[in-house]
């Protein structure tokens, strides 16, 4: 038989049919990125999951090229996974089989959504210590870390690995991965994996901060990946936090993540929580004292775990331990960015940097009423009712916290008072002088997050929320005998409040409106409306009491309220309260919550199944020996006719004492006419036309909600970087 040219040309087309349907690619359903958000990748790579019709071969590009071998079969049905790398940095896409996906890539320096860079800023990589670290856990060595590679701080990868010795309790270098010590001990994880208890130990640079993170593996085992995870990971992670904002500015940082509490055992190098299986991340720009901005902190912690996740895989849940300022580093993100932890353990808290700061800042203008203005005037009593605190001791701590707003160095004021905070770090060239360096950097919690609050242009300089219009400073104590309607006025008349060098001034102080707003929209105000609506929240006081120190309960309550506020209840909140609180029944409990919450795979929403998971144990309560646990409902006050308010009463601030709200979530009061009805105390009409005149736009209506106050958007983005400019602090070594 003649095969003519056109037969031939149809059996082509017929065999290559039938060629082409043997080796058909599945149907993609979906393709996602698994190590973060598809809009904010950072460092040219992500974990990638694609999801089939069946488990047949398919292929996968990006840009157009083909990377389909980066991908192998996932722990799902019908699913591949794999880290794509070779991003470029802006737009990108990845298709498979039809389906596509955007992604954006940021440089692994920054930023992503906290604007543009801080400057100036001190570069500390080859002063930064490995193993530095608190705790008795914690390994002490002095193996720095390197010599920064460029103008973002950038330092070449390290990885360390450590082991605990047989019968001991403090991990020890590994000298060389080609010989392992005999004498390394054994741990079984949660999970059940029996393992060597040697800790693969990575040190890097992360939007411009030193990333740390610990996990089990041998290193005479394959290199982990999201698809050959290490065996003693037990898929749980854990994000390290650090302490408070003095000294947060400027600079990379010159300690790892670790909580100020020891018994919180919450370090990088915990031999508890690392021979338990736990995955540990860290960054020093995670940490307060050396970024006081959260924001920052949340988008370097967001691009932390997505390195971490992109180097190990995706963890069954991620948590947040922290203290002081380690609690609001551990919520504040988890409030802005939900997903990025999915339940925070929280001691000695404060709702967030600005709760310090405010109440200080009304505490210093008291302070300096009662000490110059109207010295001798008013009783130490008098001044301690008109504070709210337990006592004088108390309200000087927290007064002085004001501190931190306040960027003139050497300002005399009361004992205690240390204004413009610096880490030593910093160059004093460097450093604000409102006289001997006037365009110098600024050491204030509200210059830390200028992109957040924005930027007065005549000065240059950070706007201020801070508002005390319409404040009846010692209403509370005028309402309830213990100063007279002449002392109340006089108080009001001269209070004052500050100018932007925080210089004290005759005028109330005016906060600005715009950084009012974004201090809410931002979540440098904690709304409790985000991600802290949807997951575990165990509080702890520990050990601070109401005397002295400025870490008060009241603050803890201050939290509940905002969330109370937020979401109509605070079923996700427990709180303990005690002297101390036993740290490991604490996490016993939060864990078991952890695990009751993972285990609800139903698509309910995720607030229902929080809840719905509590164990019998995560309730309300206060320790009064480390044995002895009252369940209770834990309520602020003194004279609540409970056993643990017996035992821990809690004391109020300046502006709840002036009638504002326990949530201290109003920053700028909206204004209502003075009204005598209002009262308890009669005025003269005379007085009463001085209360008028003290207050001529009208006192706070605190059943309004506060002049711009909105709730947290999730996400918020603050804008590109422009070209940054880093001083790096080798060069005057």
């Amino acid at each position: 038989m003649r095969v003519s040219g056109r037969n031939l040309g149809t059996i082509a087309v017929m065999a290559a049919a039938i060629i082409g349907a043997s080796v058909a690619q599945a149907a993609v359903l979906d393709i996602k990125t698994l190590s973060t958000r598809p809009d904010r990748v950072s460092g040219g790579d992500v974990l990638v999951q694609v999801t089939q019709s069946d488990a047949a071969a398919t292929k996968v590009t990006l840009n157009g090229a083909d990377v389909s071998k980066a991908f192998k079969p996932g722990t799902a049905p019908n699913t591949l996974i794999g880290v794509v790398d070779g991003l470029k940095l802006g737009a990108n896409t990845i298709a498979a089989s039809g389906k596509t996906l955007a992604l954006t890539n940021y440089p692994i320096s920054g930023p992503i959504i906290s604007g543009p860079h801080q400057t100036p800023f001190v570069c500390t990589t080859a002063n930064f210590k490995i193993f530095m670290g608190r705790g008795t856990m914690q390994l002490t060595d002095e193996t720095p870390f390197g010599p920064s590679l460029d103008k973002d701080c950038m330092a070449a990868t390290k990885i360390s690995y450590l082991y605990l010795p047989k019968g001991g309790k403090v991990l020890q270098p590994v000298k060389s991965v080609a010989e392992i010590p005999t004498d390394v001990a054994m741990t079984t994880t949660t999970t059940g994996a029996t393992v060597k208890f040697i800790v693969r130990y990575e040190t890097s640079t992360i939007n411009r901060g030193i990333f740390q993170s610990a996990i089990l593996h041998d290193p005479t085992e394959p290199a982990p990946s999201p698809s050959a995870p290490p065996k003693g990971w037990n898929k749980r992670l854990i994000a390290i936090q650090g302490a408070g904002c003095p000294g947060g500015w400027y600079h990379q940082g010159v300690a790892g993540g670790s909580s100020i509490q020891e018994t919180m055992d919450a370090s990088l190098l915990s031999v508890d929580r690392l021979g338990e299986g736990y995955g540990l991340y860290g960054n020093t720009l995670q940490n307060a004292s050396q970024s006081c901005n959260a924001v920052l902190a949340g988008e370097t912690a967001m691009m932390g775990k997505e390195h971490f996740v992109e180097t190990y895989g995706l963890p069954t849940y991620t948590v947040s331990l922290g203290c002081s300022g380690g609690s609001y580093g551990s919520h504040q993100p988890a409030d802005a960015i939900p997903g990025l932890y999915d339940g925070v353990l929280i001691s000695c808290t404060f709702p967030d940097p600005l709760a310090i700061a405010f109440s200080g800042s009304d505490g210093h203008l008291l302070t300096h009423y009662f000490t110059k203005t109207a010295a001798g005037k008013l009783t130490e009593a008098q001044q301690v009712a008109i504070s709210g605190y337990k006592g004088m001791k108390a309200f000087v701590d927290a007064a002085n916290q004001s501190q931190r707003t306040d960027p003139v160095p050497a300002r005399a004021d009361i004992e205690g008072y240390n204004p413009a905070v610096w880490n030593a770090v910093v160059p004093q060239a460097l450093r604000y002088d409102p006289v001997n360096n006037p365009r110098g950097a600024r050491p204030t919690v509200y210059d830390a997050a200028r992109n957040i609050y924005g930027v007065d242009p005549k000065t240059g300089f950070a706007q201020r929320p801070f508002d005390n219009v319409g404040v009846q400073y010692g209403l509370g104590a005028l309402n309830d005998g213990v100063i007279t309607p002449a002392q109340f006025l006089d108080l009001n008349e001269a209070v004052g409040g500050y100018d932007q060098d925080a210089n004290y001034v005759t005028n109330r102080a005016a906060g600005d409106q715009g950084a009012i707003s974004r201090a809410y929209k931002s979540g440098l105000q904690t709304g409790g409306n985000g991600g802290l609506a949807q997951i575990p929240i165990f509080d702890l006081t520990g050990n601070y009491n109401d005397d002295s120190g400025y870490h008060y309960q009241w603050f803890h309550f201050a939290l509940r309220e905002r969330l109370a506020q937020a979401n109509g209840n605070t079923d996700n909140h427990v709180m303990w309260r005690g002297k101390p609180v036993p740290f490991k029944n604490a996490w016993a409990t939060f864990i078991a919550w952890m695990e009751n919450t993972a285990k609800d795979t139903s698509n309910r929403p995720q607030r229902e199944k929080t809840i719905a998971a509590k164990p019998a144990e995560a309730v309300d309560g206060c320790w009064k020996s480390p044995t002895e646990f009252t369940r209770e409902k834990q309520v602020f006050g003194r004279d609540s006719g409970t056993s643990c308010n017996a035992m821990l009463p809690s004391y109020a601030f300046p502006r709840y004492v002036a009638g504002g709200p326990l949530a201290a979530n109003i920053i700028k009061c909206q204004l209502k006419p003075v009204a005598a009805a209002d009262y308890k105390v009669k005025f003269a009409p005379a007085e009463f036309a001085r209360l008028q005149k003290a207050f001529p736009g009208g006192v706070c209506d605190w059943s309004q909600r506060g002049v711009g106050q909105t709730g947290l958007v999730t996400h918020a983005s603050f804008g590109p970087a422009p070209e940054n400019l880093v001083y790096d602090i080798t060069r005057e070594e």
